[in-house]
């Protein structure tokens, strides 16, 4: 119980530090784009594009579809296409 309870604080902790970063207007970086993408929509990450203002995370998913995924780079907001 103890180990579960210390998990959720460094997930909560992790989130902050995340938002703080965006809140300063630092742009995300690649690495930063999948992640928030693959919190939203599983699967196996194929490619990822840099456009003038996000990212475009392309996925596949289980069930065998491709999906692109757009995440802004100053807000993180995380948008299918």
């Amino acid at each position: 119980m103890r180990l579960s309870v210390c998990f959720l604080i460094f997930v909560c902790l992790s989130c902050t530090q995340t938002v703080n970063a965006t809140e300063a207007n630092k742009n995300i970086d690649k690495k930063q784009a999948i992640e928030l993408a693959l919190a939203q929509y599983q699967g196996r990450t194929l490619k990822i594009t840099e456009q003038s203002d996000s990212f475009v995370v392309r996925i596949l998913q289980t069930d065998g579809r491709v999906i692109d995924i757009h995440v802004d780079k100053k807000t993180g907001a995380v948008t299918k296409d």
